[in-house]
């Protein structure tokens, strides 16, 4: 029999179609340094992770049963795929099933940080008995988001599945993409209407300086993407959100964008120095704060389940 390791662990869906496909699921979470030791021990056939384990040469070199890698979710930076697939090994990600989940975060974000909720969940329970109207007349100059302009950086799936949400609020949506230069998208509804929209891209310079709040949706990179120059280049007050990967903005950057008042808020889901981000970002109040919970929705996580399991079945049996 077969043996698969979720060493992150595997929705209940994914786990029901690999067993009985014949496979055995292993759901034990073992440590970075174990790992390698463990795979052989156990005799695992293929690897399931999502963004906590890494998957290195080093492993790679040490388990040489191992038939699959695969990632539950789209970025595979923690997996040495082209060292992988040299070694034959399968390497497999989902890029579609947490699409949807990371595009309503971008907006649960934005939309608690032009009424300014993050720090305004902080203060209640403070002040919120002793200070009421003080805070009610703070917190009052909230902003709408319908009629302003999202700019997006990176057009992919989780791109245009921002887009769409964006649209669907009565934004204007401008975006860059090397690899996209027109998109043609398609907003469905509960009923079943459907309106389609064609955007085409712009330069990164264009979409910063019109932007009134801009979403980062591109891979790690072995630079920053959006350093000092580049936040200097965006409007006075508006805001930023990173749901993609830390270390494509410059969080010092940032953090100097903030208190000088040339970004109003920002919004982060990762951050450069993951799994501890650093101090001076988790304090400051203009910075609204999520532990990289981008795809984990039930949902998302039942589709990223079903998609490995299909994939490991198509491929291993």
């Amino acid at each position: 029999m077969k043996i698969i390791l979720a060493n992150d662990g595997l929705a209940k869906e994914g786990i029901t179609l690999l067993e009985n496909a014949g496979f055995e699921v292993n759901l034990t979470h073992v440590a970075q340094e174990q790992l390698a030791n463990y795979i052989n021990a156990n005799k695992i056939t293929g690897l399931l992770v999502r963004s906590a384990t890494k998957v290195n040469k080093e492993i790679i070199n040490a388990c040489p049963d191992l038939k699959l890698i695969g990632r539950g979710g789209v970025g595979m930076d923690n997996i040495d795929v082209p060292y992988a697939e040299s070694k034959g090994i399968h390497v497999i990600n989902t890029p579609e099933a947490s699409s949807e989940s990371v595009a309503e975060l971008v907006f649960a974000h934005l939309l608690g940080a032009v009424r300014f909720l993050p720090d305004s969940n902080r203060n209640m329970p403070l002040e919120g008995e002793s200070h009421f109207k003080s805070l009610k007349k703070s917190y009052s100059g909230g902003t709408e988001l319908r009629g302003k302009t999202l700019g997006i950086v990176g057009f992919g799936r989780i791109g245009q599945a921002t887009a769409k949400m964006a649209l669907s609020l009565g934004m204007k949506v401008i975006y860059t993409d090397h690899h996209v230069a027109q998109a043609n998208l398609d907003i469905s509804f509960f009923d079943g209407q459907t309106v389609g929209f064609s955007l085409i891209g712009q330069d990164l310079e264009s979409v910063l300086k019109q932007s009134d709040f801009v979403s980062l949706h591109v891979p790690a990179q072995e630079d920053y993407i959006i350093g000092a120059k580049e936040l200097e280049l965006m409007k006075s007050g508006s805001g930023i959100i990173n749901t993609s990967r830390g270390g494509i903005l410059d969080e010092v950057a940032l953090v100097d964008a903030l208190d000088n008042d040339q970004l109003a808020f920002a919004c982060l889901d990762v951050f450069e120095s993951e799994p501890h981000p650093e101090i001076q970002i988790l304090m400051n109040p203009k910075i609204s704060l999520t532990p990289h919970i981008g795809a984990s929705t039930l949902e998302a996580q039942e589709r990223i389940g079903i998609e490995l399991a299909e994939q490991v079945i198509k491929l291993l049996n």
